[in-house]
C-alpha cells in the first residue's frame, strides 16, 4: 500500500476538517496516490474516493432520559441537592404563586356572592399578611366564619 500523508494533508486543507476525519476509499488508493495536486483532490472529492467523516459528538440520550426523570419527580432526593430550600426554589416566586391563586379565589367568591365588599376586603388584608397557607385553607377560614 502506497504512502497516502500528502494526499490526506491536501484533502483536509480542501475539505477544511482534521486529518482524522478524511476517508480515503481503499480500493482506489492507487488513484489516489496519482493525485499530486489540490485540483486532482478537488477532482477525487467530486467522484467520492475521499470524503469527510462526520463530526463525533457527545451522545445527550443520557442526559435526555434523566431530565424526562426529573420532570416528574424522580432523581430529586436529598442526596441530588446542592443548593438551600430557597435557593432551588425562589421563596418570592413561592409566595407569587400563592398570593395570586388566593387573589383569584377571594376574587372568584366575590363575584358569586358568597363574600361581601367588607369581608373580601378583611380576606383580602388577612391573605396579603400571610394567614393563609392556600386556597383550601382560605376556604376553610370562611366557612368557619360564615357558620357562626
Amino acid at each position: 500500500m502506497s504512502n497516502l500523508t500528502n494526499q490526506r494533508r491536501m484533502a483536509s486543507q480542501v475539505l477544511d476538517c482534521g486529518l482524522d476525519r478524511v476517508w480515503l476509499d481503499p480500493e482506489q488508493s492507487e488513484k489516489i496516490a496519482e493525485a499530486i495536486t489540490r485540483e486532482d483532490i478537488r477532482g477525487l472529492i467530486s467522484e467520492g474516493f475521499i470524503k469527510a467523516k462526520k463530526v463525533k459528538g457527545v451522545s445527550r440520550g443520557r442526559a435526555r432520559i434523566v431530565a424526562e426523570k426529573r420532570a416528574y419527580g424522580h432523581r430529586k432526593g436529598p442526596g441530588s441537592r446542592k443548593g438551600k430550600k430557597g435557593a432551588r426554589t425562589n421563596s418570592k416566586e413561592l409566595w407569587m404563586k400563592k398570593i395570586r391563586a388566593l387573589r383569584k379565589k377571594l376574587k372568584e367568591m366575590r363575584a358569586n356572592e358568597t363574600l361581601d365588599k367588607k369581608t373580601f376586603c378583611r380576606y383580602y388584608r388577612k391573605a396579603k399578611g400571610g394567614e393563609f397557607r392556600n386556597t383550601a385553607h382560605l376556604e376553610a377560614h370562611i366557612q368557619a366564619e360564615l357558620k357562626k
